[in-house]
């Protein structure tokens, strides 16, 4: 059995460009998935259902969207956890109250709400997918799943 050796400089170093590829992929999954202008799946899905018009279509892309949400959702709560998932969700509900108190959104906007919340859904989603590189850049530590045999 060949162990694999890796020179520490063979690693690639994560950076504010790599975290940004991950908001905007996760970005592009929430808002295309749901927004208040219905102009995604959902909004696809509910006007084909509302004309009886639902096809083999609609069951593909949204077996896509599965399979992102599957890939960013458990890679999310497999790095942060069950309480880490709740303090993001907090983190986020707090900023969101804040920004609300401050008079800087209006509670009265459902839809300026909605877009603030998904884009906190999605930097939620971009930390958890990137948590493991940011651990392994402020401890040193490295985290892995997997079970070496």
């Amino acid at each position: 059995m060949e162990t694999e050796t890796r020179n520490t400089s063979e690693i690639k170093r994560f950076g504010w460009t790599d975290f940004l590829w991950r908001f905007l992929m996760a970005l592009t999954l929430v808002l295309l998935t749901f927004n208040p202008t219905d102009f995604c799946f959902t909004g696809w899905v509910w006007s084909a259902w509302q004309t009886s018009s639902t096809g083999p279509e609609h069951l593909f892309v949204g077996i896509l969207f599965l399979i992102g949400w599957s890939i960013f959702l458990v890679a999310t709560f497999n790095s942060l956890g069950f309480t880490g998932l709740i303090l993001g969700a907090a983190f986020f509900a707090s900023l969101i109250w804040m920004l609300v108190d401050f008079g800087i959104l209006s509670a009265a906007s459902m839809s300026g709400v909605t877009w603030i919340a998904l884009v906190c859904l999605s930097a939620l989603l971009a930390i958890g997918i990137s948590w493991s590189h940011v651990w392994r850049r402020m401890t040193g530590q490295l985290v892995v799943d997997e079970v070496q045999e």
